[in-house]
């Protein structure tokens, strides 16, 4: 019970992050939880978090997005999302830390010392895609590359978190859909999931609204550096 209670409260806080700012939910929650759960077992629960932060978010922000461009990096990360998924069936539990914790590191890297605007060619913009797919099946994380994408795409903050969700919120329901048939949600996870998705949605409903009074670029500047710290982590976990 001790544990279930420590998940929710973390999980609150990391998805809270995460509703705000489009990304760093699931990196900020795996280093964490990893010492009470592993991590295969907290990448699957991910998604419940992910499809309803997406979900809470766009019922706001959806004003802001036009279906024909979703549709169009969701033709390659689909492709790429299946990808990761049959990796993830896959990847040895030893081997899947160290390849999650050089992922999480990775990002927080480019997170930290990358420039804010990069300009991306369109062949660019699909291989990102296409990788993100690829990263969110695998490790349940994409956030750093497909904001990455994203801010090279449009301006404004309320436009890249309206597009981050909804490219987010169709890629969950893969995943969703591929773990059911490699048999991941196990009882233990179920119940993770019915304990807190109750506490979880009631918050993320109100903490939707927090991204207006926020100063981002500071708050960004710690994001990034937590999840480099909580990359490193792992590797000693």
């Amino acid at each position: 019970m001790l544990a279930l209670i420590i998940l929710t409260f973390v999980v609150l806080l990391t998805y809270t992050v995460e509703i705000t700012f489009g990304l760093a939910g699931t990196v900020l929650m795996l280093p964490l939880l990893s010492f009470w759960f592993d991590s295969k077992t907290l990448v699957v629960y991910s998604v419940m978090p992910q499809i309803m932060t997406a979900g809470i978010g766009l019922t706001r922000a959806r004003r802001h997005v036009e279906p024909r461009v979703v549709m169009s990096m969701m033709a390659t990360a689909g492709f790429g999302a299946l990808i990761g998924l049959w990796l993830f069936h896959l990847a040895p539990l030893d081997l899947f830390r160290v390849l999650l914790a050089g992922a999480i590191t990775a990002a927080g890297l480019y997170l930290v010392m990358a420039p804010h605007r990069v300009t991306l060619h369109p062949i660019s913009a699909r291989l990102l895609d296409a990788v993100g797919g690829v990263s969110q099946g695998l490790f349940g994380i994409s956030g750093p590359i497909i904001m990455t994408r994203l801010l090279a795409t449009f301006e404004g903050k309320a436009l890249v978190r309206a597009y981050a969700f909804a490219f987010f919120l169709p890629l969950n329901f893969v995943r969703a859909i591929g773990y059911v048939f490699t048999g991941a949600y196990t009882p233990d996870i179920v119940d993770m999931m019915l304990f807190s998705a109750p506490f979880l949605v009631l918050a993320l409903w109100y903490a939707d609204r927090l991204h207006v009074h926020v100063n981002e670029k500071m708050f960004r500047r710690v994001v990034s550096w937590l999840i480099l710290i909580g990359g490193l982590t792992l590797f000693y976990r």
